[in-house]
């Protein structure tokens, strides 16, 4: 049994007695005229199925899992590639193929005298449409899957890990790569083409190329600007890898050299970096990790002047917030922000060994604030990707250095 035969088989015991599973894959998505944008799979769809092709369809239960799906097309095929067609879905596990275009006619007959029928939240309303006549309740699947996503089996960290490895070497290129006068779209593509010259054809996420003041706006993602001698620069980059994300962040000067503030704040967000990662362990829960983060932040903020004040009273009035406005992390896997964090009523859960967490703070030191012109527009970001063990924690992003020193001895070899 393979890991996806393993995953529905799992998922089919968690749902109530005569309940059946709808599953609706991505569609194509129009770019402009009649070009469409590179196709993704839904997550969830892939996670259950591995299914490919768009405009699919999966029902399952404890005996059956049916999938629909494209017919070939010997015309279509010329144009556009290979169709698998459904006498092939049982290569995915499949007990049996049917064409996409008779859905709507075998739906209704195979989850008639269901109890129950689940589906993907934001799927019910597509669903409901399909099956207008239908009577008995129709429930959301996104939790089990959730609690399932969050716990990474061995075939996926090792998917992940060379994700990791992958972008590391992608922000080493890029350190050694940037120079005063280059464009952010230029330092941009010395991500990419490393990412796909290791065999990553995706971005995570679309690229943060952030010089000078645009490192404090924190998804900024226009890339257009020079890059110029003296400032900052921070990029938030990372390659999807066979479906699932990898998502680092490093910040480093374009001239190869921090200046004195620049290293002041660096070496804040850095201290937070280290502290919060040694929280990631099983039994803590990721509320920790964030405080922790947040008291480093404003203490060093305090120590430099740059707020002012008693410590507590600084974190329980959130003036820290001016300055570090997001969460330390997110959990990580086929979604960059992925899903499983939370309980039933919203809860952070507790740490576990496969969850994967990225640990990212932050300083974000706008040209508005009242503070010294010589810490205007630094912002600094240091995100890395850590995975729960059974006995700690594992960064898989330590390839790529995150020191002051290191940083300037790569970037100056």
């Amino acid at each position: 049994m393979d890991i996806f035969s393993k995953r529905r088989h799992f998922l089919s015991n968690q749902l109530e007695t005569n309940s059946v599973a709808v599953l609706f894959g991505s569609e194509e998505t129009l770019r402009n005229g009649d070009v469409n944008f590179p196709f993704r799979q839904n997550s969830n769809f892939s996670y259950l199925t591995n299914f490919p092709e768009s405009e699919s369809i999966a029902v399952l239960d404890n005996e059956n899992f049916i999938i629909f799906c494209k017919e070939k097309n010997k015309l279509k095929e010329q144009w556009d590639g290979e169709i698998l067609g459904p006498e092939n879905a049982k290569l995915y596990g499949a007990t049996q193929g049917i064409p996409i275009d008779e859905y709507e006619k075998v739906l209704p007959s195979l989850v008639k005298d269901r109890d129950n029928i689940y589906c993907f939240e934001s799927f019910i309303p597509k669903l409901k449409k399909l099956l207008p006549n239908y009577e008995a309740i129709i429930k959301p699947l996104d939790f089990e899957v959730s609690k399932m996503r969050a716990i990474k089996s061995q075939e996926e960290l090792q998917i992940i890990e060379e994700a990791c490895r992958i972008s590391s070497l992608a922000h080493m290129r890029a350190m050694k790569s940037v120079k005063p006068g280059m464009y952010e779209y230029q330092l941009e593509a010395e991500y990419v083409h490393e990412f796909m010259s290791q065999g990553a054809r995706a971005c995570a996420y679309p690229s943060i190329v952030g010089g000078g003041k645009n490192a404090c706006v924190l998804h900024y993602n226009e890339n257009k600007d020079i890059l110029n001698d003296g400032d900052l620069v921070l990029v938030d980059a990372g390659c999807e890898f066979k479906n699932y994300a990898s998502d680092i962040t490093r910040t480093f000067p374009v001239n190869g050299k921090f200046t004195k503030e620049q290293r002041d704040i660096y070496e804040i967000v850095l201290e937070a970096s280290k502290k919060s990662i040694e929280t990631v362990i099983s039994g803590s829960n990721p509320l920790k990790a964030h405080e922790t983060s947040i008291e480093i932040i404003s203490q060093g903020l305090l120590d430099l002047g740059l707020l002012d004040g008693e410590l507590n009273e600084i974190i329980e009035s959130n003036r820290y917030f001016d300055f570090y406005m997001h969460r330390v992390g997110h959990y990580m896997g086929l979604d960059v922000h992925d899903v499983g964090g939370k309980d039933i009523n919203g809860n952070w859960l507790d740490y576990a060994p496969g969850m994967i967490t990225t640990i990212e703070p932050g300083i974000y030191i706008n040209e508005n604030l009242n503070v010294p012109d010589e810490y205007k527009n630094i912002g600094i970001r240091i995100e890395d990707n850590v995975v729960v063990t059974e006995t700690g924690f594992k960064i898989l992003t330590d390839l790529v250095p995150k020191e002051v020193n290191d940083i300037e001895s790569l970037m100056n070899s």
